[in-house]
């Protein structure tokens, strides 16, 4: 598989995202990718609940997601939407980050819903409430592929090894990061979780990730630490886009998975214990 990792800087217009990221997958078509991962919230990444309350949709009417399967089916490319915002049902307004696996007929094969919130104070000037605006998902998902089997997360996910341990052991062979991380953690986390979380599984991730300082027409503003990164089942870094916006292309061999396995079968070795 030849994977390409599209890094963007979103702004709060849906519309100018889906703009930005439709460029980028015809390059990355064009450069003989067979699968694209896109970034968290591509299509709003917004600190404003008014904006966003003003400009997402239902999943069902959705510009940006029935426009990214069309483009899919268009260019026969398989995509992972790293996430979108969407309007729910929820009783209290909240949205959903929901990421989407899109073959390259345009159809929907796995939807995932972000499980862990990201509720920190990193600094006394950079804190988040994310659960204030978006509903947790309660179900862990494995996405059937030509490629291999996807375990799907979203951002703050990576901090969970219970989670990725749990893709691995139903079967899945590449973990998706897509992201959209704070510049402060991000320099001190990204890589090294990246990296821990393919050595635990040995499975390849991928986590296409949002970059730079993120304009918005209600004033705010957010800074995210970019990075794109494909690590292999063993630990290595096969890919870091650095901070620049762009398109970064990986080959992809699951017989690594397989090798790192065979070589260290740890998700073959829990047992049970008891306290502390």
């Amino acid at each position: 598989m030849r994977a390409a990792l599209l890094q963007m800087t979103s702004s709060d217009s849906p519309k100018d995202n889906l703009a930005q990221a439709s460029k980028m997958l015809r390059e990355a078509k064009s450069r003989g990718a067979d699968f694209a991962f896109l970034p968290e919230v591509m299509n709003c990444l917004s600190t404003s609940r008014k904006q966003q309350s003003d400009v997402l949709q239902h999943e069902g009417e959705d510009d940006t997601l029935l426009s990214l399967q069309k483009l899919s089916s268009e260019l026969s490319i398989w995509l992972l939407i790293g996430s979108l915002g969407l309007k729910t049902d929820d009783p209290d307004a909240r949205f959903a980050n929901r990421s989407f696996v899109i073959s390259d007929t345009g159809e929907i094969v796995a939807r995932y819903d972000k499980i862990h919130m990201f509720d920190v104070d990193v600094t006394p000037e950079e804190t988040y409430r994310e659960s204030d605006g978006y509903r947790p998902g309660e179900e862990a998902v494995v996405a059937e592929t030509p490629f291999g089997k996807i375990g799907m997360t979203v951002c703050y996910d990576v901090r969970f090894a219970k989670l990725q341990r749990a893709l691995a052991q139903a079967g899945a062979e590449i973990l998706t990061v897509p992201a959209a991380f704070s510049h402060v953690t991000g320099a001190a986390h990204w890589e090294v979780l990246l990296r821990a979380r393919a050595i635990e599984t040995g499975c390849f991730v991928i986590a296409p990730a949002q970059t730079g300082v993120h304009s918005s027409s209600r004033g705010h503003s957010r800074r995210t630490h970019g990075h794109s990164m494909v690590v292999s089942p063993w630990g290595e870094i096969l890919a870091d886009a650095g901070v620049s916006v762009g398109v970064t292309l990986v080959d992809v061999d699951l017989s690594l998975v397989h090798k790192a396995r065979r070589q260290v079968p740890s998700l073959q070795h829990d047992r049970e214990f008891s306290g502390p």
